[in-house]
């Protein structure tokens, strides 16, 4: 089971995995990598920063049972670990220190350099939460499959996706994904959602969170796209991932869509 998820930073050349997504490292409980400028040909280091101001290895990542830790291994400037769901939340590791926890599901690493800052975003989607048939029994404590956080945004999306068939299950309409950002805009923490962020939260939740097997046989973008909306809703209205008291977490229907037609006027 994976713990963390480093999503890693663009390569210098066009190289990659030629898709046009990120390249992701997946770690589970114990793995350790480095993070730095690398060694002369990028060597040296799983996560490559390629700024001349970073150090060659700058510190290193470990994944733990449900979270991770960051070491920084520099002796003169702090890395800051920037919470991506909450509203300005950040923690600071110190020169020097070593197995710093980080607490946040979405985060990004940030290491000052020539170019102005370095980072890269980890995710740790294993998070584990209380459940309410949670016993005092002996053994080991069950841990949830789909541990999802009602209060990130990925939950929003997935709330909006959900939103029609909740209110009226016979709907078989699913909402696009513009359908989705302009559902979600309205509210404080979505002023600034884009579509290319709407679709990485469909992927992250497909294939982190709820881990759906997809088989991947249509070669249309927009294919692929409708089929994995189409199986989170399904997967989260069958098991009760997203209830109807979760609407509540979206804006009133109809906030914001005069505005959003004079935008497009």
């Amino acid at each position: 089971m994976e713990t963390i998820i480093v999503q890693l930073p663009d390569p210098v050349q066009p190289a990659g995995n030629g898709s046009g997504r990120p390249d992701l490292l997946h770690l589970g409980p114990g793995d350790v990598v480095d993070f730095g400028r690398g060694q002369p040909g990028g060597g040296g280091v799983a996560v490559r920063l390629s700024d001349a101001g970073v150090s060659r290895r700058a510190g290193q990542l470990e994944a733990a049972a449900d979270y991770w830790r960051l070491s920084n291994f520099s002796r003169s400037v702090s890395y800051v670990v920037e919470n991506l769901e909450g509203a300005g939340e950040y923690i600071t590791v110190a020169p020097g220190r070593l197995g710093a926890p980080v607490p946040f599901e979405f985060s990004r690493v940030v290491l000052p350099a020539l170019s102005g800052t370095a980072g890269f975003k980890v995710f740790a989607p294993q998070h584990a939460y209380l459940g309410e048939d949670r016993t005092d029994g002996a053994g080991e404590q069950t841990v949830h499959p789909f541990a999802l956080d009602p209060t990130s945004k990925y939950f929003l999306v997935l709330v909006a996706l959900c939103e029609r068939r909740l209110r009226d299950p016979s709907d078989t309409v699913l909402p696009g994904v513009g359908d989705i950002v302009e559902r979600l805009r309205p509210l404080p923490a979505c002023h600034d959602l884009t579509r290319s962020a709407v679709n990485y939260h469909i992927d992250y939740l497909a294939f982190a969170k709820l881990r759906l097997d997809l088989d991947d046989t249509s070669t249309a973008e927009g294919a692929r796209t409708g089929v994995k909306r189409a199986r989170l809703a399904s997967v989260a209205l069958r098991f009760g991932l997203v209830r109807e008291e979760h609407l509540a977490l979206l804006p009133p229907r109809g906030a914001g869509q005069p505005a959003a037609r004079e935008a497009r006027a």
